[in-house]
């Protein structure tokens, strides 16, 4: 179920690697299902929510859920005390030093120099750190640190003096704004901002409190429905909240990290019980050579692996589509490189070879 929960969630996100999401928003289709379609796969501009705007947190929910399962597993084979506060630094730093690697091999132009904290490896990173240290603390105190850690962030924004004309909230005139100019010398094009880091490890916690739910002993139909009522109640708090605090991925508001925590929950729920149906799971095959190698895959395809394939196939895919249109030839190029990045995912998967930190 694990492993199809995070396949689905990076087979999408290396799918704007192939440029495919690019062409549903074309000009030509402007009003039609594909651009609502492609929307749906770029960001929010600000307030409000898209399909895109839940990688980050679902894939930050799949890694708190990991963590918790594999603990689960070491003690289950009573391996000891499990790895200590050194593995979990070298990990740590070895994600953030990858992730500093990945935006100086593909530089993104006029960036500011910390243009790399906003990506999700740092992210992985902290949250990992934060998860390692509570790990022993009893479920309640975790659901405490993470309400915390979103009551923190909240606060800072509403008590910041430099209000913008729409409040607290203000795209590049709010408190994360002020941190980057501070630390960083600038904005983001986007108006991402570093300090997401700080919410965004509540998606770690609370997918280690949805992983310990998952490896405690008990019916699969009562872990079932504790998913699916943690996930409602999550939705709907932060769904009452968003009529006081709006929802802004790109600053990670309160509000958007509980209806997204909530949605990263019930998207598990819906995994556990397709991976759990009787009969052979095709759907959850299909997606778990991907989720068994997410850091390798995600790497390959954003340092210039999915536009070597793409080198490759366009003469030949994009020849044949050509033939129905440029757009049709552009877009079975996509699907091709697509195919074939799922295809190096199998082999490996096949080959029991996975690379991990």
């Amino acid at each position: 179920a694990l492993d199809f929960f995070r396949g689905c969630v990076m087979f999408l996100l290396i799918g704007e690697a192939t440029g495919l999401y690019d062409l549903l928003v074309d000009p030509r289709f402007q009003g039609t299902v594909v651009s609502l379609i492609g929307r749906q796969f770029h960001h929010h501009p600000w307030n409000g929510l898209r399909l895109w705007d839940l990688g980050l947190p679902f894939f930050l929910f799949i890694s708190g859920v990991a963590m918790a399962v594999s603990a689960g597993r070491r003690c289950g084979e009573r391996q000891g005390r499990g790895p200590g506060w050194g593995r979990a630094l070298a990990r740590s730093g070895l994600l953030m030093a990858i992730g500093w690697a990945l935006y100086a091999i593909v530089p993104v132009e006029g960036a500011s120099r910390g243009v790399f904290l906003y990506d999700v490896l740092p992210h992985l990173a902290v949250g990992g750190l934060i998860v390692f240290a509570v790990r022993k603390a009893r479920s309640a105190i975790l659901l405490a640190l993470s309400l915390g850690l979103l009551a923190i962030t909240e606060a800072s924004y509403r008590l910041w003096p430099g209000l913008g004309p729409d409040g607290p909230f203000s795209p590049g005139l709010n408190f994360g704004a002020a941190v980057d100019r501070a630390l960083l010398g600038g904005l983001s094009d986007g108006n991402w901002v570093v300090i997401n880091i700080i919410p965004a490890a509540a998606f770690m916690i609370w997918g280690s409190l949805a992983g310990r739910l998952l490896i405690i002993r008990g019916e699969p139909g009562a872990k079932l429905k504790g998913l699916i009522a943690a996930g409602f109640a999550a939705l709907a708090t932060g769904l009452l909240l968003s009529f006081v605090t709006p929802i802004v991925r790109r600053i990670c508001t309160s509000s958007f990290a509980l209806i997204a925590g909530g949605l990263g929950v019930l998207a598990l729920a819906l995994a556990f019980w397709t991976a759990a149906r009787p009969g052979p799971p095709k759907i959850p095959r299909f997606f778990a050579p991907v989720g068994a190698n997410p850091l390798f895959i995600y790497l390959f395809a954003q340092t210039g692996g999915a536009e070597w394939l793409r080198l490759i196939v366009a003469p030949f895919a994009g020849g044949c589509g050509a033939l129905a249109g440029e757009w049709a030839g552009q877009a079975l190029t996509s699907l091709t490189v697509w195919a074939l990045l799922w295809s190096l995912c199998f082999v490996l998967y096949r080959k029991k070879i996975f690379i991990r930190v």
